[in-house]
This record gives structure tokens, C-alpha cells and sequence, in this order.
């Protein structure tokens, strides 16, 4: 008995043997081992500019993967997808095929995440580009005031004397804008309401426009003054003349004189004058810079005017609430429908320049513009209750509250500075180049991405390795967006290049690398990963993260 389980044991311990024996001779036998699935060739190819529009995305890999797991993406400048087809995997299942939509210019993103027949992920990502597309928005350089001739706009975390002028005067300009160009509109719409608002009207609308001459040329002077420092005085000539701010500053002077002769003309041609200088201050101002120009100045004109009815509208309803507490209730009727509709083609009209002037919504947490229109925001959305309130009271047959006739007009100068502030500042951060540096014992390494924006950048690795180890081997970057951490890794191709700056250490050897072109393809957070492999195979990887906007 004890010998049959020894027997039993022995066979088993052999047959154990002879299984790892033959899985041994298996894995040694050449060919046997199996890759995994690799990216062959890609159509539209990668790094590669094509005057038109490719008709789809195709992507061959050397062996079979899995046909409905695999997916393909293709994202625009702005990081969206530019179509909701799904890709389709050919017959022998080592090619996705995505379909096209007509590609306007652009950089363009193709992230693919397919999985083998043997199980293994395999991702990706690539750029090419479609005609000749413009420029990115590099918020390095680009600067609204400077294009429209009054640069160097930011939020300080200190405010100087000289930003509280040009905040001041830029407040007392938007503030008396909105009053007479809101008081100049209201006659049209309450043409015919009793004989108190009518004279009322022809005061306050004399008042409005004194105060809007003062504004405007306190307003000139403080930024023409601003411009100007460190000039000669034969410069002003030059700006008010040659310049387009000057010639709109000029512009807007004669239609605020004009306002003293229109103001004694009917309704219509009062309302035409409103809306001439509510569109004169929308070509001038941040707008103006943005694509499509035709919308954004259209949505910021729609923006003024909307807030120029309501802050008209509320201080005739201010004004009759003082004279006479009966004709304020007739004329809170007319005026709870027209706030409301004016507050929504403000949240609309806000929102659609916002996005024209944003790449994405999270930069509205990036800088003090952003922050400063996430106020507003919020108090126009408290006027919206308050005027929501307003509104039931006088459907109700009730008059409006001194409270909330108060906080409405609160709220409305609250409105008033914040736009004041934050159509000063720029809405996009100032991009800064990436200057990386690290020292270490085995390796020092340097990363340089300029001027590092979305699209064309130059890229420059430098590898110091002992003397001992010798020149790299071989050096690799990847680029990962953190932001969309779906998307397969953008290779970027740098190669050596002939450096000339005088940078080396003792005991060290140094090899420079060096790519350029459009592997940022969209403003984001990204983490830039190389790789350093010595002459021994000994792999070091540096990880940097940067961001642009």
C-alpha cells in the first residue's frame, strides 16, 4: 500500500516535470511568442498637412483586434469630437475605419483605444493638419487692449493708484452709458403713458447726457493719458488721428454732442441714437477681437442694450416711486415684463460671448475676468429673483416695495463696476514658456516647450549622463493630455541636433534633442513623459507637467 503511494507521487512529480519542460521548450521556440497589436499605418497619416478634408480615418494594425471593442476619436483645435459615427472594423479585423464629416482649416486630434484578439489594450494618439489654419489665440501674446490701443491690461493682486483712476473713469463711463442710452429708449416704449413720465423723461435724459459728456472725457483722458506714457506730447495727434481707438474715441465724442440736439427730436430718432452708441462702444470693446467678429460684436451689442432698457427702465421706476406712488405702479407693469426680458437676452447673450470668448468654460476658474463674470453672473441671476418677485407683486394688482425697488438698484450698480472691471481685463491667461530643469546623480535633464500654446511649438530635450554611461542610447516623448485622460499619448518626434549653448557639467555628457510643430493640438493640461535609454539599456523616465490655455 505505502509503495503505490510513493509510486503514485514519483509519477506525479515526473508529469509535473514534464509539463514545465515542454512550456520551457515552447516559449524558447523562435517566432512562438506572440507581439501585441501595433499601429502599422495610419491614413490620415501623422504630422502630415493635407490641403482638403481626408473622407475618414483609417488605422491598419499588425494583427487582429477585437471589431466592436475598438474605438477611434478625432477632436478639433478646441478639443471636441468633429463626429458621432462610430468606426467599423474591416473584414479581417486589423483595420477601424471612422467616416468624415467636410473639415474645415485646423489641427486636428485622432486618439484611437482598440484592444488585440489576445487581450492586450492598445492606445494612441496622433495630429495632422487640414489646409492653412490661422494661429491659434496665444494669450502669451495676445492682448484686446492692444489691438484696440490700450495695452497691458491684467488683475494685480495690488491695486496702484493709477489702475483705481482707470477703474474709476471706467466705471463712471459704462455707468453713465447705460443711464442715458436706457433713458433714451424708454420714451419709445411708453409713448402715450400719462403726462408725469414724459417730463420726467426730458429732465433726467438733459442730467444723463451731461453726465455721460463728463464720463467720456474723463474716460479719454485717463486712457489716452495711460497709453500715451513715456511719449512725447505730439504723439496725441497720432493716437486721436492714425490710430482706430482714437477715431472711435473721437466718434463716440460726436454722438455723445449729438445726444444734447437728438434729445429734443421724437422718440424714434432717441431710440436710433441709443443704439448707434450702444453699437459704437460694441466695436470697440473686447468683441471686437474675437471670431466670428460679426457674432461677438452682435452679441455684445444685444448685451448692452438689454442692460442699457433695464437701467433706464429702473431708475424711471425709482424716480415715479419718489413723485407719485400710483403712476410707479402703472409704470412697474410695463417695466417688471421688460426687465425680465431684458435679463434673459442678458444670461443668452452672456453666455453666447462667453463661449466665442473662451476655449473652454473651466478658464472662466483660471483668471480674475473669469471670477469677476462668475459675480456678475450670480447678480444678475439675484436680479432675475428680485425682478421674478416684482413681477408676481404688480401682476397681483400690488405696488413694488421700497425693498426691493432698493436692492434691485443695488444690485444694478454692483452690475455696473463689475462690468466696468472686467471689460478691462483680458479673458485669456498669458500662456508662459515651459523651462524645465532637474539635476540628479545618474542623469540631468531639461525640458523647453515655446512658446507653448496650442498648436506650433518647438520642443528642446537635454540629456546629461555620466561619463561612465556615455552618450543616450535613445530618447522618446510622449505627451499625455491630462485633461482628457481617454487620449492615447501624442508622440512627438525630436531628434539630435548641434547644440550651441554653453551648457555642461563635469563629468557629464550632454545630447541635445529638438521637434517642432503641433503636438499641442489643444490648450490644456498636459505631462510631458521622456524616456532615457543608456548604452546598457538602462531606462530613466522624467515626467513634466505643464499647462497652456
Amino acid at each position: 500500500m505505502n509503495r503505490r503511494i510513493r509510486y503514485k507521487s514519483h509519477s506525479a512529480i515526473q508529469a509535473l516535470v514534464l509539463c514545465i519542460w515542454m512550456c520551457l521548450a515552447l516559449i524558447s521556440i523562435p517566432g512562438m511568442a506572440s507581439a501585441h497589436a501595433e499601429l502599422e499605418r495610419s491614413e490620415p497619416e501623422a504630422n502630415v498637412k493635407y490641403e482638403q478634408s481626408p473622407k475618414s480615418v483609417e488605422l491598419r494594425f499588425n494583427e487582429s483586434i477585437e471589431a466592436k471593442v475598438g474605438a477611434i476619436e478625432v477632436l478639433d483645435s478646441k478639443s471636441r469630437p468633429v463626429t458621432s459615427e462610430t468606426a467599423q472594423a474591416s473584414k479581417d479585423h486589423q483595420s477601424l475605419i471612422l467616416p468624415l464629416p467636410s473639415l474645415g482649416e485646423g489641427v486636428y486630434t485622432v486618439s484611437y483605444s482598440v484592444i488585440s484578439e489576445d487581450g492586450h489594450p492598445v492606445s494612441g494618439s496622433y495630429v495632422f493638419i487640414v489646409g492653412n489654419p490661422q494661429e491659434g489665440v496665444d494669450a502669451a501674446t495676445f492682448d484686446p487692449h492692444k489691438e484696440l490701443g490700450h495695452e497691458g491690461h491684467s488683475a494685480a493682486t495690488q491695486l496702484t493708484t493709477g489702475q483705481f483712476i482707470i477703474y474709476a473713469a471706467r466705471i463712471v463711463y459704462y455707468g453713465s452709458l447705460l443711464w442715458a442710452a436706457g433713458l433714451m429708449l424708454w420714451p419709445l416704449l411708453t409713448r402715450g403713458r400719462g403726462k408725469l413720465l414724459p417730463d420726467l423723461q426730458r429732465k433726467w435724459e438733459q442730467i444723463a447726457l451731461r453726465t455721460l459728456l463728463v464720463g467720456t472725457l474723463v474716460y479719454i483722458f485717463v486712457h489716452a493719458r495711460e497709453i500715451l506714457t513715456g511719449y512725447p506730447r505730439d504723439e496725441y495727434s497720432k493716437l486721436f488721428l492714425q490710430t482706430n481707438i482714437g477715431r472711435e474715441w473721437i466718434a463716440l465724442l460726436v454722438l455723445v454732442l449729438l445726444g444734447f440736439i437728438i434729445v429734443r427730436f421724437p422718440a424714434i430718432l432717441k431710440t436710433i441714437w441709443a443704439l448707434l452708441i450702444l453699437a459704437l462702444e460694441s466695436w470697440s470693446g473686447h468683441a471686437a477681437v474675437f471670431a466670428p467678429k460679426t457674432a461677438s460684436v452682435m452679441f455684445d451689442f444685444v448685451h448692452l442694450a438689454a442692460a442699457a432698457i433695464w437701467i433706464g427702465g429702473l431708475i424711471l421706476l425709482g424716480l415715479l416711486w419718489q413723485a407719485d406712488r400710483k403712476e410707479a405702479g402703472r409704470f412697474a407693469v410695463l417695466f417688471s415684463r421688460a426687465a425680465l426680458l431684458s435679463l434673459a437676452l442678458l444670461i443668452l447673450s452672456g453666455i453666447g460671448m462667453t463661449l466665442l470668448f473662451l476655449p473652454s468654460l473651466n478658464y472662466l476658474f483660471y483668471t480674475a475676468w473669469g471670477t469677476i463674470l462668475l459675480v456678475k453672473t450670480g447678480l444678475v441671476l439675484l436680479v432675475l429673483v428680485v425682478g421674478g418677485i416684482l413681477h408676481l407683486r404688480v401682476r397681483r394688482g400690488n405696488l413694488p416695495t421700497t425693498v426691493l425697488l432698493r436692492i434691485d438698484a443695488a444690485l444694478m450698480a454692483l452690475i455696473i463696476v463689475s462690468a466696468a472691471l472686467f471689460t478691462y481685463i483680458s479673458p485669456l491667461p498669458a500662456n508662459e514658456p515651459v523651462v524645465y530643469h532637474k539635476m540628479g546623480d545618474t542623469m540631468h535633464l531639461s525640458l523647453r516647450v515655446t512658446p507653448n500654446k496650442p498648436g506650433d511649438n518647438q520642443f528642446i530635450v537635454k540629456v546629461w549622463l555620466p561619463d561612465a554611461a556615455g552618450a543616450p542610447k535613445s530618447v522618446t516623448m510622449r505627451l499625455f493630455a491630462l485633461d482628457q485622460k481617454e487620449l492615447g499619448p501624442i508622440q512627438v518626434p525630436i531628434k539630435l541636433f548641434e547644440d550651441t549653448e554653453i551648457t555642461t557639467f563635469d563629468g557629464y555628457v550632454k545630447a541635445a534633442y529638438k521637434a517642432e510643430g503641433p503636438f499641442v493640438p489643444f490648450a490644456g493640461r498636459w505631462q510631458a513623459e521622456i524616456r532615457v535609454l543608456d548604452k546598457d539599456d538602462n531606462e530613466q523616465v522624467q515626467k513634466v507637467k505643464f499647462r497652456n490655455y
